[in-house]
């Protein structure tokens, strides 16, 4: 064996300090590494049926959980997000009818007949006369009307 054909690398590492003594006199130890080739080419891989058939069907499995696992979050995830939408529409609500009861209690406040007074006093109105209102029938709002025929005045101009 020639010194030529043999490839040697090498590295020089330290020795912990306890083994100083017994080993190297300088506190290393020199270590070589050789590099071996080896060829594979030749070398056929062999299919095994029975293994493919157990990786498919692993294969299957884990694609069927990965499936139901990805079923069951998109569930859980809408059901939280019905919940938010649910919610907000009970605040919505909430608000809406906080709203309605302002405003009718604003409408009552303005059908105040003491305050329409006021009102119509401070614009110049009078309080009406008696026999001035006329007031309908209920039972006579809904009957049929018929046609009458009326004199009509006529005023001269003077």
């Amino acid at each position: 064996m020639a010194a030529t054909a043999m490839q040697i690398t090498g590295m020089i590492t330290p020795v912990d300090s306890r083994a100083t003594v017994r080993r190297s006199v300088a506190g290393i130890t020199p270590e070589f590494y050789f590099q071996k080739t080896i060829d594979n080419s030749r070398l056929v891989k062999v299919s095994d049926p029975q293994r493919r058939r157990e990786i498919r069907i692993f294969s299957t499995a884990v694609a069927a959980l990965f499936m139901v696992m990805m079923f069951y979050a998109w569930q859980h995830f809408s059901s939280i997000e019905y919940g938010y939408r649910i919610e907000a529409q009970k605040a919505e609500r909430e608000r809406l009818t906080e709203v309605n009861r302002t405003l009718r209690l604003e409408a009552a406040s303005l059908r105040d007949p003491g305050r329409i007074d006021a009102l119509a006093r401070q614009m110049g109105l009078e309080s009406t006369q008696p026999g001035q209102v006329i007031r309908l029938n209920p039972e006579d709002v809904g009957a049929p009307i018929m046609a009458q025929a009326t004199t009509v005045a006529v005023i001269t101009a003077q």
